[in-house]
């Protein structure tokens, strides 16, 4: 499969980084997305937990097609899956921050990118989860879980919201 345009979300390591580097020769334009500068694509300097870093990817993309929106982002808990690990340990930021980025940070990309990935013949959605959003995941990190839980249920509300939009086929 080969696309036009294509945004990986996260792409300055891991993951991410990993999945540009394979995408970046199918497609003519890969756009970087990440608050550290990503080795591959055009590289666009965002922190997507903030409002403002959703907006600079929009205005980047304007009015342009997007093909696939890939939101490979994600964080947990200071000493998560370690046995030093305590929920009770944990400061707020923390928790507000992972919901931040891997929860509140997808929807409104998607959001926001909405209007490019309808002008795509064939636009594509894909999340990165986590066995931690499973049910029965024996993790104890509480916002990790929590926020990849309700990562599963953007994927299926958006799966019902979009089936609706013409030429658009969620492969969420």
């Amino acid at each position: 499969m080969s696309f036009e345009t294509l945004l990986v979300a996260g792409a300055s390591r891991g993951i991410g980084l990993a999945v540009a580097e394979h995408l970046a020769p199918q497609c003519d334009r890969l756009l970087a997305v990440s608050r550290t500068k990503a080795p591959v694509g055009d590289w666009i300097q965002a922190d997507l937990s903030e409002l403002a870093g959703v907006e600079t990817v929009a205005n980047v993309i304007g009015g342009d097609r997007l093909d696939a929106l890939l939101y490979m982002g994600g964080t947990w808990e200071t000493h998560a899956f370690t046995s030093q690990y305590r929920f009770e340990d944990c400061s707020d930021a923390d928790i507000s921050q992972v919901i931040a980025v891997n929860l509140v940070a997808p929807i409104r990309l998607v959001k926001a990118l909405l209007p490019a990935l309808r002008r795509s013949d064939n636009p594509k959605i894909i999340f990165m989860g986590a066995l931690s959003g499973r049910d029965n995941f024996s993790g104890r990190e509480v916002a990790n879980s929590a926020s990849k839980f309700g990562l599963r249920g953007v994927v299926h509300s958006l799966r019902e919201e979009l089936v609706s939009v013409p030429s658009f086929s969620p492969q969420i």
